[in-house]
């Protein structure tokens, strides 16, 4: 699938993940995924390709500040270069989701929004699951991206 996408085809796609087994660095439907892997993936089947390859990371990546102690956002610069940045209050279903799991610590964990205040998302130790979002996901939601060409 390539071109415009509507949020049903890209919450669709994200739910075939849905039981893949979580894997640090996977990014393989039914084989393993994590948070990244699980957004790497359903691009790759909307568009055909790989929005790019990450580099190596640990578990930690994110909790280690750079060199001049400041918080480092390689996963939302990453998502700046093949999304569209949006203001956090307007996401929609099918929707890039950026978390911060702690205060002052950068953005490591991402899901795709899907609908009546569900996601899905890979998380350390899970297969990939659609869940409700409840009260704690949004207060963490740091960055928010739409895929190329959706329509809401």
């Amino acid at each position: 699938m390539t071109g415009e996408v509507s949020s049903d085809q890209i919450v669709d796609c994200a739910r075939r993940w849905i039981g893949t087994p979580y894997r640090h660095q996977a990014s393989r439907c039914g084989v393993g995924a994590d948070c990244l892997g699980l957004v790497r993936g359903v691009y790759r089947d909307l568009y055909a390709q790989e929005p790019e390859t990450p580099p190596p990371y640990s578990p930690d990546w994110a909790e280690v500040p750079g060199l001049d102690g400041e918080r480092i956002e390689t996963m939302a610069e990453a998502a700046r270069r093949h999304l569209v940045e949006l203001d956090k209050a307007d996401t929609k279903p099918g929707d890039v989701l950026l978390f911060r799991m702690t205060p002052g610590a950068a953005a490591k964990h991402a899901a795709i929004r899907s609908f009546e205040g569900r996601m899905i998302h890979a998380c350390s130790g899970r297969a990939v699951a659609e869940v409700h979002m409840g009260a704690w996901w949004p207060r963490h939601l740091a960055f928010a991206f739409r895929f190329p060409g959706a329509r809401n």
